[in-house]
């Protein structure tokens, strides 16, 4: 009866939901109306039948599930893989990554409307539903158990800011629980709050978090040191994944870096591609010189690169000498830090970083990062940083350890995975 209900009041708001996606969304970002009917469920029937389905939110999910998707095609390797994703940018990730692997398939995940899921499993059949992070939706869990396929929530995180929200809706939630096979959670609390909510402990697993299972290419190393070659005579600032209202405090605190190390480069990369072209004319409006990653220039007068490009941020985090990651001077709870940790790069943070619960405590408990509070003590600890070389090593190197110590998540969720599949 709960979820008919959340079915019904879904459809009641489906033109306000639709509207959002295709017209505001869209217009923003054309690619949003792209394949737009596989939301709904359609056009499945070019995917294979009887395959695994991985499902990543977006491009954070889709990069964290790079080397665990790459290691099902590994170890079961006669079985397809459809992995599906809510973003175009998510898309576009997987479709980079894995664009020569026929086994391999990707699509949008139906909206959780009913009759898009229903369909969507009636005609794929797939032996397996593994969902990253808590991307937890009644209809998606319930019709994969109605077509006898296991569902298994990897990397599955719940802050208690979030266990708050389900727990309002506990009448739907129970339920949603009853219908997961395994939970592979990051740690003993969130397991715990999964419980709370109405998971079967049998079916809780600890594994960590395979985000900390990043391995750098050797081509990333190349790209990241031809990257330094090309600024040789200056201090180099990322500030990763962006965020409006986060984009121009970054820069005010890069402005007043500039008065006291002026051979200083920031490297501003927001975290959506629609917001490019509105840093770069907040840039012009602020008469700063700026050039962009995408037209490959090297501009010897300008004090910001803007990075307007896709899938590069990986490898430029080792080309910086200091790591800003976003989404935490604002409330958005902040991104992944541990890029820059792999590259061994001292990280700064703001203080909301919530979404990243599990890994910031112990990064800022053994000095791999620092938390700043707003852009004055951001640029104050740029500067420090850049005038300390042997602070900077440390840091780095304190950041490099954490993400060692953490590693193994992947090897522990492929044994639930394959355990899965008998």
């Amino acid at each position: 009866m709960a979820r008919r209900l959340y079915s019904l009041l879904l459809l009641v708001l489906a033109p306000i939901l639709l509207s959002y996606l295709y017209f505001i969304r869209g217009r923003k970002n054309p690619s949003y109306r792209t394949h737009f009917t596989e939301r709904l469920g359609f056009n499945p029937n070019k995917l294979p039948q009887h395959a695994v389905v991985i499902h990543c939110a977006s491009v954070g999910e889709v990069l964290a599930a790079t080397p665990l998707i790459k290691s099902v095609l590994k170890e079961q390797a006669a079985v397809p893989i459809i992995v599906t994703c809510n973003t175009p940018t998510g898309r576009e990730e997987i479709t980079k990554a894995f664009h020569s692997n026929v086994q391999v398939h990707v699509c949008y995940l139906p909206i959780d409307f009913a009759f898009a899921v229903r369909k969507f499993f009636n005609t794929l059949k797939p032996k397996l539903l593994i969902v990253m992070e808590t991307e937890l939706w009644p209809n998606l869990f319930y019709y994969a158990k109605q077509n006898q396929c296991k569902t298994l929530v990897v990397n599955a995180r719940l802050s208690e800011k979030s266990y708050q929200g389900y727990k309002k809706h506990a009448w739907l939630t129970k339920g949603l629980m009853s219908n997961i096979d395994l939970l592979a959670a990051h740690n003993e609390e969130d397991g715990e709050r999964f419980i709370k909510l109405g998971l079967v402990q049998s079916k809780l697993h600890i594994t960590g978090s395979i985000k900390f299972d990043i391995s750098i290419t050797e081509e990333e190393i190349a790209k990241a040191r031809q990257f330094q070659e090309n600024y040789p005579e200056r201090l180099i600032w990322l500030a990763g994944s962006t965020h409006p209202k986060e984009h121009e405090q970054v820069i005010a605190a890069h402005q007043r870096v500039l008065k006291q190390v002026s051979n200083a480069l920031l490297i501003i990369a927001p975290r959506h591609p629609e917001q490019f072209q509105a840093v770069a004319d907040y840039l012009s409006e602020q008469e700063i010189a700026f050039t962009k990653k995408s037209s490959n220039g090297i501009n010897a007068e300008a004090s910001v690169l803007l990075a307007d490009t896709l899938g590069e941020l990986k490898w430029l985090f080792g080309g910086a000498d200091i790591a800003y990651i976003g989404g935490s001077l604002i409330e958005r709870g902040g991104h992944n830090p541990l890029e820059a940790a792999a590259h061994g790069v001292p990280i700064l943070t703001g203080p909301h970083t919530y979404n990243f619960a599990h890994i910031y405590p112990q990064l800022i408990a053994q000095q791999g990062a620092i938390v700043v509070d707003d852009e004055d003590k951001l640029a104050a600890q740029i500067i420090t940083l850049f005038e300390d070389k042997s602070l900077r090593t440390q840091i780095g190197a304190n950041a490099q350890s954490v993400l060692l110590e953490n590693t193994g998540a992947i090897a522990k969720s492929m044994k639930l995975i394959n355990k899965s599949l008998e």
